[in-house]
């Protein structure tokens, strides 16, 4: 399937609401907003109308030590219009403890350690003896990759600190959620921008899928 690769926007609060009405049997999904195309695409696709997605910014993987509080606020702010909250992210960096606060607050969140193992399936993720000096790019980072990777790490004005940021790694995986080509060659000209091989997997959405398709069936 192949789909638009437009550019993206970074939800600062992205909220979306399905068809059927609040309350009672509604979930609130509180997830990245580097996933909320994905999300939105599995609601469309699965008829999923009893979800609502609420989106904290993409660009807290830049701090991941914000995430854990960011969500704390989301939940406590949402959770008396909901009947279950879930939370659409892994560890991503915080070190145990967006998990250790889920927990805390009575509220689900997805498994593993960040969501490239995740969109691949933690299991099968956890396969790869080489991947500690793999470069990852989903779908949303490959639309993004300006965005949310040259310009954060300042590779636009200083072009000389690839080699001191990237020189650690040997390749770039494109985990792609989508078979589309226009996206695939971006991510290959990513590659060679970093000066890395490049790796293409096919993953679709993997463990989101799954994730998902469980919380929406307890509904």
């Amino acid at each position: 399937m192949t789909q638009s690769n437009h550019s993206l926007p970074d939800p600062a609060t992205l909220t979306t609401r399905g068809l059927a009405p609040t309350g009672q049997g509604r979930i609130l999904l509180i997830a990245c907003g580097a996933l909320a195309h994905e999300i939105l695409a599995l609601k469309r696709a699965n008829g999923w109308d009893h979800m609502d997605l609420h989106c904290l910014p993409a660009k807290l993987h830049l701090y991941p030590e914000r995430i854990t509080e960011e969500v704390e606020k989301a939940v406590a702010r949402h959770r008396d219009a909901y009947a279950r909250i879930f939370v659409v992210y892994a560890d991503c960096g915080t070190g145990g403890q967006l998990q250790a606060k889920c927990q805390d607050l009575g509220v689900e969140m997805v498994a593993g350690p960040h969501c490239y193992a995740f969109f691949e399936g933690v299991d099968r993720f956890a396969e790869h003896d080489d991947e500690i000096t793999a470069f990852y790019l989903t779908d949303f980072l490959v639309r993004q990759f300006d965005a949310f990777v040259w310009k954060p790490m300042g590779l636009d004005r200083h072009p000389e600190l690839r080699d001191m940021i990237f020189g650690n790694y040997t390749k770039l995986v494109y985990q792609a959620q989508t078979d589309d080509a226009a996206l695939r060659a971006r991510a290959k000209e990513c590659a060679q921008r970093l000066g890395l091989d490049y790796e293409y997997r096919f993953t679709g959405y993997g463990d989101l899928h799954t994730a998902l398709a469980v919380q929406a069936a307890k509904s």
